[in-house]
């Protein structure tokens, strides 16, 4: 899916080629042996990693099951693998993800949520962008009583670079309804996504 703002998006020869501009420019030969087939080999990775951009991430959840047997207390999906990567340097985001609501009437089957997850996350943006696009996509599309969404994850671009801290992660979170408006409800998830698995 290409931005609303941009013409066409660039044929595979096309990225294979600034993959191969970017090798000449950090200072290699895109032509030794070892590097032949790296822009293949990048491209290839970019289609895996930013795969979401082929996803609706509405369509992920129109499917819904309404036979809940009066179900309301919350449903927690916990430590779900985040990898992502930031839009100012595409650097690796890598962490973990829990994602809770409380339904009304509407459930979703736990691997949509998960699927929700790799959606936005395989796309460049920033962690706080994509933590609030989960949470509103969930609200949206169950209207449950309650959404929570925290994501703790490190930034490469940090780590690896610039300031060069290591042990450093970044948290993010968002809640709406009974998890904003219930101190009860927010500490129990709390609580819960604390707990050793």
């Amino acid at each position: 899916m290409v931005s609303e703002k941009s013409n066409k998006r660039p044929s595979k020869d096309e990225a294979m080629n600034a993959v191969k501009t970017l090798l000449s420019w950090a200072g290699d030969n895109p032509e030794r042996e070892g590097l032949k087939d790296t822009p293949k080999r990048v491209v290839e990775a970019y289609e895996e990693w930013f795969s979401g951009y082929n996803e609706d991430p509405h369509e992920i959840l129109a499917k819904t099951f309404e036979e809940v047997e009066n179900y309301d207390e919350m449903v927690l999906l916990k430590n779900m693998r985040v990898e992502s990567h930031c839009e100012h340097h595409i650097a690796p985001i890598l962490g973990v993800a829990h994602i809770a609501y409380i339904p009304d009437k509407k459930v979703v089957g736990i691997s949509k949520i998960a699927r929700l997850l790799d959606a936005f996350s395989k796309r460049l943006q920033t962690q706080e962008t994509m933590t609030a696009q989960i949470a509103d996509a969930i609200q949206s599309a169950l209207k449950p009583k309650g959404v929570a969404v925290v994501i703790d994850a490190k930034h490469q671009c940090m780590t690896t670079r610039g300031v060069h801290k290591t042990e450093t992660s970044t948290v993010t979170s968002q809640v709406r309804g009974l998890f904003r408006e219930n101190e009860k409800t927010r500490k129990e998830f709390l609580t819960l996504i604390s707990l050793k698995s």
